[in-house]
This record gives C-alpha cells, structure tokens and sequence, in this order.
C-alpha cells in the first residue's frame, strides 16, 4: 500500500489506541466469562509450556528412532519451540505466576532451554520493556538488534536469520574501540552460556560439510578420524532436533518482527504507528513458526497485558478496530523504505551503525 501521512495527530491516534485497548480488553474478558478455563492462567501457561517441550521431546526421540525423518523432526520442534518463544515474551510481562517466583523462575529457564539461540531472557526482558516506551527510535535496541531500520541487503539477510552474525556485522561496522567493545561484551553477557553453545554448534556444523562437501567435490575427499566422525554424529543430531529448528524458528520471526515495526520517523508514543499487521496469505510459512506473529503481536502494542493465546481469539475484532484507526496492513513499500513510516531518501550505512 502507498504510504500516507499521520493526519490525525498524536491527540486523535491517542484516542483512537485508548478505543482499540478498551474494546479488545472488553472482548478479553468476555471471552473468559464464556469459556471459564481461559480464567486460568498460570495453568494454561504452563500447560502450553508442557505441550510444547513434550512435542519436542517426542519429536527428537521418534527421529532418533527413525519414525521419522530429519526434516519432520526440525519443523516440528521449530513449531513447538515458537510457543516457547510466545511463553517468554509473556513472561516477561510477568503473565504467569506473577507473585510467585519460583514456577515463574522455572518457566523463564526452561523456555530459554527450549530456544538455546535467544539471549538470556532475565536480559532481555529489560530490552523488551524499553521497546514499549521508545518503540521505533534509535535507543529500541531490541528490535534494532534483530535488523529493525536497516537496509535490506546481504547483510540484514545474514543478519536476521544468525544473532551472533548480526553481532559480528555489527561489530566489523563500528568506528570505535569503545563502540566495538561494547558489542563484544554486550553479546558475551546476553548469549553466555546458552546461546554462544548453540551458535557454535551450528557454525561447527556448516563448517564441517561445506569443507567435506568442497573436498569431494574436488576429488580429493577427506579421511576424517573416528573421533572427528563421532563428534559429528552428536553435532548432526543436536542440529537436528534443538539447534536447526531454532535457527529456523529465528529467522522467521525476526523477518516478520522487524519489518512489522517501523522505525525512524514515527511520533514518540504513537503506538498507530509502531507496528503494521503483515497476514498476506503468502507469509504463512513463516507465521507457522512464529505463532502467527505478524498478524497479532500488534495488537499487543494496544493491549499489553492479554497473553499471546487471548490475541490469537480477539484478532478479529482488533483487526477491524486497528484498519479504522489508521494502522496499516501488509504495507510490504516498508521493505524498500527500511522500514520507515514515510518515503524519504534511502538510508545510507551510516545511520544503520547505531545499535549494538
């Protein structure tokens, strides 16, 4: 769609988000008063979390059984690891078991356990609170950080899909050793232990068949050891089941969240335009892995406190109440303009080295 200016102004959006939040926390609720379960939340929480971590779990050991192939398996834990992902965000909202900390604490750890790639979510949920209040500015360094603002190329494709690449980039990018060794503490802290495992489990895995591959292509094929064979045999199956479905699961998601969030040229709190609805029938493949995210995490910009399942039952209404506000949908011009709210000239690569 062509992009239009904010008419409305700041006063009138405010009003139209303060209608959208009233009306689709009202049909929240009366959602819970007709299906009285929904009235439970703690144990769907963790019902949902049991769910997915048995799906991944059954799915890992029918691989390793061989009922099923390497690509079943991947999509399905990548499936069953993108609730997960759901469980955390909602967490970090303190959702589920607010004043009790211990099962809150436990949910927070496994769901991390689930998705290995993610940074430390006790972090990330000081990031993810700071997103609300500067959403679409230089210091959101949450969405900055998974390419939010930056030119579409081969860097944000690198980028989106490989957090330690989007580091790396970042990294190579910046001017200053200070500037530099901010990043490198920054990724340390935020992916120690979990993450910086991972990575290195799926850059150990590449760089072991690109290399084989290149070697029998060449005719000359290497004899790797017994040891290197077996090493690569647990390598395989971790990528399989845990570290391939996550990696997955991570590009899906930060395709879709970082170019349903605007960035740059939007009004400070104007929450019409933070964020798109993207649900073109096109991006389904990659809604299947991120729980449908780009048709309904806007909605929670409007609605903070309703769980991810609550924003899947009230989409309808909040679509049709968001499309009279003035939110857009499958604004796809986003794409060329970085992800501006406005055309305006392309960004150069200086304006993209601000986060870390």
């Amino acid at each position: 769609m062509t992009p239009t200016p904010a008419s409305h102004g700041l006063h009138n959006d405010q009003q139209r988000s303060a209608h959208i939040r009233s009306q689709v926390l009202a049909r929240g609720a009366a959602l819970r008063q007709r299906y009285p379960i929904l009235q439970h939340q703690d144990a769907l929480g963790a019902g949902i979390l049991a769910f997915a971590l048995a799906g991944m779990l059954g799915s890992a050991w029918l691989y390793l059984d061989g009922a099923i192939a390497w690509w079943a398996c991947l999509l399905a834990n990548a499936f069953f690891a993108s609730l997960t992902h759901e469980l955390e965000h909602d967490l970090i909202h303190s959702m589920y078991f607010r004043k009790q900390r211990v099962p809150h604490n436990l949910m927070m750890a496994l769901v991390w356990l689930a998705r290995p790639s993610t940074i430390n979510p006790w972090i990330r949920r000081h990031l993810h609170l700071h997103h609300h209040k500067v959403s679409g500015s230089e210091t959101d360094i949450e969405e900055r950080a998974i390419t939010n603002g930056e030119p579409w190329g081969l860097a944000r494709l690198l980028m989106v899909g490989d957090n330690l690449m989007s580091s790396l980039i970042r990294l190579l990018r910046a001017k200053t050793w200070a500037h530099r060794k901010m990043i490198v503490s920054r990724t340390l802290i935020g992916y120690a232990p979990l993450g910086l495992l991972n990575w290195g489990t799926w850059y150990v895995f590449l760089g072991f068949h690109l290399l084989d591959f290149a070697a029998s292509a060449a005719g000359a094929p290497i004899a790797w050891s017994a040891t290197t064979l077996s090493l690569m045999h647990g390598v395989n199956i971790a990528v399989v089941v845990l570290v391939g479905p996550n990696v997955l699961r991570t590009f899906c998601l930060h395709f879709i969240s970082s170019n349903m969030h605007y960035y740059g040229d939007i009004e400070a709190g104007n929450v019409i335009q933070q964020t798109q609805v993207l649900n073109a029938w096109w991006l389904w493949p990659l809604q299947a892995f991120c729980c449908n995210f780009g048709s309904t995490h806007g909605i929670h910009h409007f609605v903070v406190k309703e769980p991810f399942y609550i924003r899947q039952l009230t989409a309808p209404l909040a679509h049709r109440l968001m499309r009279e506000a003035g939110v857009r949908f499958n604004d796809f011009g986003t794409f060329a303009r970085a992800n501006r709210w406005q055309a305006h000239e392309k960004p150069t690569s200086a304006t993209t080295q601000q986060a870390a």
